[in-house]
């Protein structure tokens, strides 16, 4: 599940069956807007491998486009 956006005390979270909205007090304090985020035992986690390997390809497009660097 990725975080879309928050909405108020809601987050709007993209699953694969749609989307949903979630409390935030059941997400993790530092979830953010375009964190995975999966649900087992009852609460809600990061998942970080996920989110570092996001993080890192945008920037390393935004580099790419800074740079004028192409593929």
């Amino acid at each position: 599940m990725i975080i879309q956006k928050f909405d108020g005390e809601y987050a709007v979270l993209q699953t694969e069956e749609g989307v949903i909205s979630v409390h935030r007090a059941h997400l993790p304090s530092a979830a953010k807007t375009g964190d995975s985020v999966s649900y087992s035992n009852g609460g809600y986690s990061l998942i970080r491998a996920e989110n570092d390997d996001i993080g890192g390809k945008v920037r390393d497009k935004l580099h790419k486009m800074l740079t004028g660097e192409n593929d």
